[in-house]
């Protein structure tokens, strides 16, 4: 079951198609991690199912409704997004940030009610932030700070959460702490959560369902078995990679991958041959 659907979009930049023609369910309360090379049109995705940018032609929809059709705030009460380098933080506290996530639900002059409070306190409890919450956000440590913007996207109180590259530029211990608070929010609050992942073992560990992309297409979706696989992986990466199963959580995990050069260089010579087009996947 689904919710949320992609249908025939055509996104681009300029006179530049980043995704042509896709087509995209995202499971209800899943995680779904969107995996691919960079440039392959991940992030552009994400933006066009939140309503950042516009598609050319397709459509967003959600329950059944355009969502280019849509008011602001009645999206913004179903989708958050929480972007790949968040900005705007600057002289705010913690709590000052989180309360910006009560936007959607301010009337008149915006002050916060007695329910947006508790919405706020709610999401730093959730996320282990109340502790710092009178803080500059400023200065925070990066896994800290990437906790409270997703506080913010709780604050929201939105069924969905997108996240674009959650875990960049954390250290490992700070990359599992953001995951597995995401995967706890899923679990214990039934959060539908989607979210671009480099890390294809953090993907397969973490995902109920993969989506896996090649220059604006989907190649491949479904269970981390179905994706991680070493025919998806090349079509994708173009690598030759060893996949064996985690012991600890029985899901696949890619031990080890080279190159294949050829195929590299008769992509890269396609790509250049065709600028401002999409490949055909094979």
């Amino acid at each position: 079951m689904s919710r949320l659907h992609a249908e025939n979009l055509h996104i681009g930049y300029g006179d530049r198609l980043i995704v042509q023609g896709l087509n995209v369910s995202i499971p209800d309360q899943q995680m779904t991690a969107i995996i691919g090379p960079n440039g392959c049109g991940k992030s552009t995705l994400l933006k066009a199912m939140t309503r950042i940018i516009s598609p050319r032609s397709g459509s967003v929809l959600l329950d059944g409704m355009d969502i280019a059709r849509e008011n602001t705030k009645t999206v913004a009460k179903n989708l958050a997004i929480l972007p790949q380098t968040p900005e705007g933080a600057s002289g705010l506290t913690v709590a000052e940030l989180v309360s910006f996530g009560r936007f959607p639900y301010q009337k008149g002059w915006g002050r916060l009610t007695e329910q947006d409070r508790k919405m706020i306190d709610w999401a730093l409890e959730m996320t282990g932030t109340e502790g710092f919450k009178d803080r500059p956000v400023d200065t925070l440590s990066g896994g800290q700070r990437q906790r409270v913007w997703i506080a913010l996207a709780l604050a929201q109180e939105t069924d969905i959460i997108f996240l674009d590259e959650p875990t960049t530029y954390l250290d490992l211990a700070h990359q599992l702490e953001v995951l597995e608070l995401l995967q706890k929010l899923n679990r214990e609050q039934g959060r539908t959560i989607i979210m671009v992942l480099h890390d294809l073992n953090q993907a397969a560990r973490f995902a109920d369902y993969m989506i896996a992309m090649k220059r604006g297409r989907v190649v491949k979706a479904g269970t981390s078995e179905e994706v991680i696989s070493p025919d998806v992986l090349r079509e994708i990466f173009h690598i030759d990679a060893i996949i064996d199963r985690d012991p600890r959580t029985d899901k696949p995990i890619c031990l080890t991958y080279h190159l294949i050069k050829g195929e590299v260089e008769h992509h890269e010579e396609m790509a250049d041959s065709h600028p401002g087009t999409v490949a055909t996947v094979r």
